[in-house]
């Protein structure tokens, strides 16, 4: 299929009504009319470069939220390196301030600019990039046809399809095929994974294993833990991380229906996107539970019913204050969120059903005993009452999600090793330029 008949299909696609692509694992939704940006690099987002381009081979990088940013962290470290420059963009301001906790100043943060031609010629103008490699289910038609004109060669990591996106994209095989067929390769995270490119017209296509099970355990505070270990006391604690609408107001009956056999309970809510917290906090005074903010400083009373955890980036201190941990966008969404990291944390893992979008990492902690899936909130709040009831059982399943994740690495070196072709070139240019004094 020819670039033109591509672009043609493409725009009369997202002209007949489709004001959303079908991307892969999701969906091209621009967060400015929700106050998810920030006001001062809204330029970003037309491609109109917040700092100047470096000396030099550069990489451009893709992960559009926290998830996926934690993910490469581990693989952009090794690429830095060897001396070759980053570019990162991100579509939320959280993973940007994730990136920059993570990866400081040694990467260029840029936000990712929108889906359209004028914004995506102006960045690669800008940036010129000798490789770009993007993250997951991150599959931009105008960007990957804009990057194939310039014969700019780009992988897909850690790639993954849902159920939804492969139903839609199937719909769609001329499309997917003049898209995909721009790719240079893609690196799966598991064989369904790559039997579904492989359908669609992905060529080469390998599988890694997920780069999530390679990250390392979430940073803490030791300080700030200390104190809120202090403040907890012998308390009984579980969470709900990571939650969607409809999940916290689930944890809030989970804490009342266990409250009766577990007076000194303390729920730790986590919710995916902080600046939903107000509207949390104003649920829990409506059912009459004490809450204390993390944002606000709130200190941990005998009396607090819900620790509010609206802040972003301290996930890792969240799950060492507690050793069950339930899941979110898995029983009122669907799409699950990412269940390694409390695994890693020797925490034992509950979720709803709908976790499509890490059926690999769940089956395997399932199958080893680490994770448990419930229906609604009431079988939730029976086996959150059993593991706060019997120790053993409890620290079974966490013992074995530390096994499991250890058992699941080994993404990171296979992921490396299939971008040796695309990245060597670059690393012997960086050493040239190096040699000759910086100049390209």
């Amino acid at each position: 299929m020819s670039e033109r008949w591509a672009r043609a299909m493409l725009a009369a696609y997202r002209w007949a009504g489709a004001s959303v692509y079908p991307v892969i694992g999701g969906y091209v939704a621009w967060r400015a009319s929700k106050g998810k940006e920030e006001h001062s690099r809204r330029r970003e987002r037309y491609g109109r470069a917040g700092q100047p381009r470096p000396a030099g081979p550069l990489i451009w990088m893709h992960a559009a939220s926290v998830g996926e940013t934690i993910a490469v962290v581990p693989l952009i470290e090794q690429l830095l390196g060897s001396g070759i420059n980053i570019v990162l963009t991100t579509g939320t301001v959280t993973s940007a301030q994730v990136a920059h906790e993570r990866l400081g100043t040694r990467i260029i943060h840029q936000y990712v600019p929108l889906d359209l031609k004028p914004a995506v010629s102006r960045f690669l103008d800008h940036w010129s990039p000798d490789l770009a490699i993007m993250a997951e289910s991150e599959i931009w038609p105008m960007t990957i046809l804009e990057l194939g004109a310039r014969r700019v060669p780009q992988v897909l990591v850690n790639g993954r399809l849902s159920d939804r996106s492969f139903a839609s994209w199937s719909k769609r095989s001329y499309l997917a095929e003049a898209l995909f067929e721009n790719l240079a390769h893609v690196i799966a995270q598991s064989e369904t994974d790559a039997e579904r490119f492989r359908h669609l017209g992905a060529r080469p296509v390998t599988v890694s294993g997920n780069l999530k099970g390679d990250t390392v355990e979430p940073p803490v505070n030791a300080a700030e833990l200390a104190r809120l270990k202090s403040e907890i006391g012998r308390r009984r604690t579980w969470a709900a991380i990571s939650t969607h609408d409809g999940e916290e107001a689930a944890a809030l009956d989970v804490h009342r229906l266990l409250r009766p056999r577990h007076p000194d309970l303390l729920t730790i809510i986590v919710p995916r996107h902080p600046e939903r917290a107000d509207d949390i906090a104003a649920a829990c005074a409506a059912a009459g539970l004490s809450v204390a903010r993390r944002s606000a400083g709130d200190r941990i009373a005998p009396g607090t019913d819900i620790f509010l955890g609206d802040t972003i980036g301290e996930m890792g201190l969240y799950l060492r204050l507690t050793e069950i941990a339930f899941v979110g966008r898995s029983l009122t969404a669907k799409g699950g969120q990412n269940p390694l990291e409390p695994a890693m944390l020797d925490t034992a893992v509950l979720s709803g059903r709908n976790v499509q979008n890490f059926r690999d990492a769940y089956q395997k902690l399932a199958a080893s005993g680490a994770a448990r899936f419930v229906r609604d909130k009431e079988i939730l709040a029976g086996a959150v009452n059993y593991l706060l009831t019997n120790d053993a059982e409890r620290h079974k399943m966490m013992e074995a999600g530390r096994r499991t994740v250890d058992g699941m690495r080994g993404a990171l070196t296979r992921t490396l090793h299939t971008l040796e072709p695309y990245v060597n070139p670059l690393i012997v240019q960086a050493r040239l330029d190096a040699s000759a004094g910086g100049k390209r």
